[in-house]
């Protein structure tokens, strides 16, 4: 087996091993695609580093600018993990991937679970849009959802860095606020966020993390706390995935450690796939 970095002339084997593995490739395969293979020199360019056996790719690790190491590496992680840090010489402020690989490549790497400022284990679930169930609520115009309005974005914002403190373990400072804002702009500016509206007035919030022509991953689903346990959410996801349909995506798959939200998500015909980890050291 080999392992070097992967340059552009590796993408198409890249694409070919990640393919029938991407409920748990989302974030590898749609940073790819995003920023590329290539070597540029720049600093805030993802490295990639993969492993090969008879000329194909059977295990990559990516290590992006801002310290998140990806894996999809069912072979020799924790020695392409080792690698791909020491091809980046950056530090690590999280690891990502399916579960058993993250346990190996943090362990590879020495670090912590007692400094991750969130290190949980989260069931992955898959959906078929073809199958999607689409909440009354929303078919029969009880609820609507839509784009976001201009006039939203403090609330949606104000939302955002709810979830991120919440769901992700953030704290609550100044840093937080800009950095859930710049990432909820991101995605009203891609058109990747909706919200659920009662009575002129939003309830919920849907987003994707990533997106790809193929599928697409959801994340930062919020809903003030005393709106729940009123199906809002689930309009608001439908209704993302109704349009994520209507653009030719064929699934959607995302990743959580909440029993309510798990049985949400089950009502909507989303089927749980295998187990994905996540753990931050920021």
């Amino acid at each position: 087996m080999n392992i070097r970095r992967l340059d552009s002339r590796d993408a198409p084997l890249l694409e070919a091993f990640l393919l029938p593995r991407r409920d748990s490739s989302m974030f590898l395969r749609s940073n790819v695609r995003r920023g590329g293979l290539g070597h540029s020199g720049q600093t805030s360019q993802e490295v990639y580093v993969g492993a090969f056996d008879h000329g194909d790719i059977v295990g990559v690790v990516g290590h992006g600018a801002g310290g998140m190491l990806l894996l999809q590496a069912p072979e020799s992680v924790a020695e392409l993990a080792r690698a791909c840090v020491g091809a980046s010489q950056r530090s690590v402020t999280g690891v990502a991937g399916p579960l058993p690989q993250v346990a190996q490549a943090t362990r590879a790497l020495g670090l912590k679970a007692e400094d991750a400022s969130y290190n949980r284990d989260e069931w992955l679930y898959g959906l078929d849009l073809a199958d999607l169930m689409v909440p009354v609520a929303l078919s029969s115009g009880v609820v609507a959802c839509r784009a976001p309005l201009p006039s939203e974005r403090d609330t949606l914002c104000a939302w955002r860095r709810a979830y991120d403190i919440e769901a992700l373990g953030a704290a609550d400072t100044e840093q937080t606020r800009l950095r859930s804002a710049r990432f909820l702009d991101q995605q009203i500016a891609d058109g990747n966020a909706w919200i659920a509206v009662e009575h002129g007035a939003p309830v919920s919030l849907s987003s994707f993390n990533a997106v790809l022509p193929d599928i697409v991953q959801l994340g930062g689903i919020y809903t003030p706390p005393e709106l729940r346990g009123r199906g809002f959410a689930k309009v608001a996801v439908a209704a993302s995935l109704v349009a994520a349909r209507e653009r030719g995506v064929q699934r959607a798959v995302l990743f959580t450690s909440n029993p309510s939200a798990a049985r949400a998500y089950e009502a909507l015909g989303f089927l749980r796939t295998g187990g994905y980890a996540v753990a931050l050291f920021r």
